[in-house]
């Protein structure tokens, strides 16, 4: 009997990545849009799936941020499987792009598009959110940790952002990268959460999520709700930072610009000089 590996090589995989990069900057403008949003909002139930999880909890600090990055995974896991068009996991393009196979044009106008869909996804579910009021479960922990996590993602500096986002991106693309190795869902999931959990679990910025946790964080302190002014007053924390000037200049720019470094120069350009350049 002959036994077949459910998985490509690693040459396979760079041919195929190649031919979807192809095939991603030749969708309609429309698809291309809608399929953007849903990756978006994808990202962003991953996002509210983690700060539920590391809500209130009393293990262990590395165990409290597997336990998120494992549940934040489902987003990437939905873009994937489910179809959808992701900026972080489409600086992978660039491998068709080095080859000739696309133009700059056609390579740029792909990320703007994807880009511009992603954060109309995550801001529709951090709208969606705030009208559900979920943020008052377990008596408004969970809205204060939203409010702790975008007040640390507000308060970074210009480098550590990029460097955080560079990191990230090498970590989700690879996992993308990791798909194109298997033909199965199975395959498929399991490449998708040890690269995501780890990321996430490490504290990584990724551009997409962000859009998610500081705009709704914004409007969350905007509500003044009287259960999470109260909770804020408890704390003594001051969330002054979270603020749409701190969110583009001190996150947003620099962590997009670093998700591409890692994404589109250390892992594609990358894969396609080892595997892809001889082709030429």
């Amino acid at each position: 009997m002959i036994h077949s590996i459910d998985a490509l090589l690693p040459s396979e995989m760079a041919s195929k990545a190649e031919t979807l990069g192809v095939n991603k900057v030749n969708f309609p403008v429309t698809k291309l849009v809608v399929l953007a949003i849903l990756a978006g909002a994808f990202i962003a139930l991953g996002a509210v799936f983690f700060v539920t999880v590391t809500t209130g909890n009393e293990i262990p600090y590395g165990l409290t941020r597997l336990l998120g990055g494992v549940c934040f995974s489902l987003g990437l896991i939905l873009v994937i499987i489910g179809g959808a068009e992701l900026f972080t996991g489409n600086n992978l393009i660039v491998m068709a792009w080095a080859n000739k196979k696309i133009t700059t044009f056609q390579l740029l106008r792909n990320w703007c598009l994807v880009f511009i869909g992603n954060s109309i996804g995550a801001v529709f579910i951090a709208v969606l959110m705030l009208v559900s009021k979920q943020y008052l479960a377990f008596s408004g922990e969970v809205g204060i940790n939203l409010l702790n996590i975008a007040k640390v993602k507000c308060e970074l500096g210009f480098f550590q952002a990029l460097a955080s986002g560079i990191l990230c991106n090498i970590l989700v693309c690879l996992a993308v990268w990791l798909c194109f190795s298997s033909t199965s869902v199975t395959g498929k999931i399991f490449s998708i959460i040890f690269p995501v959990a780890a990321f996430v679990a490490n504290g990584f910025e990724h551009s997409i999520a962000n859009m998610y946790f500081i705009p709704k964080a914004i409007w969350l302190l905007q509500q003044q709700d009287p259960m999470i002014v109260s909770l804020i007053e408890k704390s003594g924390q001051q969330y002054g930072s979270i603020n749409w000037s701190n969110f583009i200049v001190n996150n947003l720019i620099p962590v997009t610009l670093g998700n591409i470094i890692g994404g589109a120069v250390l892992v594609g350009m990358v894969y396609w000089f080892v595997y892809l350049r001889k082709s030429q």
